[in-house]
């Protein structure tokens, strides 16, 4: 479960947003959770709103100067509305005086209220970031996050297959580690995974023979990542030579996994003596790119093959090949 405190909201956008508290130290203390989220119909936060209140109402000039015009009825019925959906915060941007009655409202309800010198759209733009950041579903893997030529691959596996040699392997060869062993997973957007590394294990990988190693001591700062939206699954299986004649040589379907309900593109390189599976990962990285783009090779060959079965090309040229693609 993802959670955030107004202590910790408060800490980490205080210098961006120049926040100031406009509440005692009593009433500080409120958590959001995702579920919280997820589970009630309210936007994570915007302008001052009635009808469907957001977590986090931000008030700008034109809703004090709604509330300031409002009669004393009136305005009691629409803060009673405010109080039943429970917000997490109120922010009154652009450096304005805190109206009395949101004031009175903040400390009868135990409501945080905060202040900002920022305009009303730099609050949302840069809280809503930082809210879907902070509140995005989270899971944990085991495996290996890499940064292979611009995209994050987890190679996953069972114990003792290699995971850890390989990275260490890709690592030597320019490209950047993410986590290792642990990698935790967040959906910051609709079809996004984004990984990270826990702070306890964040620069560390284990090699059995060697113990652990500190990639940014030894490959210095361009070996590691902070964080990266992951885009392909390497799955490494442990067989022996014999046994790779048993593997699909022209898979025709991709095969794919779903994390957190974001279905990612998934390869299945078999491991056995004398395979260099780092330029294998390299190549299985170039061709997923390529698909994006909509090359598929394999795709490709299968249709020369079948021109060439159905009689209707003695060669297929690059120019036949050329078009198959456009088409």
């Amino acid at each position: 479960m993802s959670r955030i405190d107004i202590v910790q909201l408060f800490r980490d956008n205080e210098e961006k947003l120049k926040l100031q508290w406009n509440t005692p130290s009593s009433v500080i203390s409120k958590q959001l959770e995702n579920t919280q989220v997820s589970d009630r119909a309210q936007n994570l936060i915007g302008y001052l709103n009635f009808i469907n209140p957001n977590w986090i109402q931000v008030l700008n000039q034109a809703s004090i100067t709604f509330l300031l015009e409002m009669d004393a009825p009136s305005l009691q019925k629409k803060l009673s509305i405010l109080e039943a959906s429970n917000p997490f915060c109120l922010i009154v941007a652009n450096g304005l005086a805190v109206p009395a009655s949101i004031d009175k409202f903040s400390c009868r309800t135990q409501t945080p209220l905060l202040r900002s010198s920022s305009t009303g759209s730099q609050v949302i733009w840069m809280l809503h970031s930082y809210l879907v950041r902070n509140l995005a579903p989270t899971i944990s893997r085991h495996g290996v996050l890499l940064d292979v030529l611009g995209m994050g691959v987890m190679i996953t596996g069972d114990s003792g297959v290699g995971k850890s040699e390989l990275a260490l392997e890709l690592i030597s060869r320019g490209h950047g580690l993410v986590a290792d062993d642990v990698i935790e997973l967040s959906r910051i957007g609709p079809e996004t995974l984004e990984g990270c590394c826990p702070p306890l294990l964040r620069d560390f990988i284990e090699v059995r023979g060697l113990g652990m190693l500190n990639i940014r001591t030894i490959f210095g700062e361009t070996a590691v990542r902070r964080r990266k939206n992951m885009k392909l699954i390497v799955h490494l299986e442990k067989t022996t030579s014999s046994e790779i004649g048993a593997y699909e040589r022209l898979p025709l379907s991709n095969l794919d996994e779903e994390i957190l309900n974001v279905k990612i593109r998934k390869v299945t390189i078999p491991v056995a003596a004398g395979r260099n599976l780092a330029v294998l990962v390299e190549a299985a990285v170039r061709n997923h790119i390529l698909q994006l783009r909509g090359i598929d090779s394999t795709q490709d060959f299968v249709h020369r093959h079948e021109l060439a079965m159905g009689g209707n090309t003695a060669d297929y040229d690059e120019e036949d090949h050329a078009d198959h693609r456009n088409n």
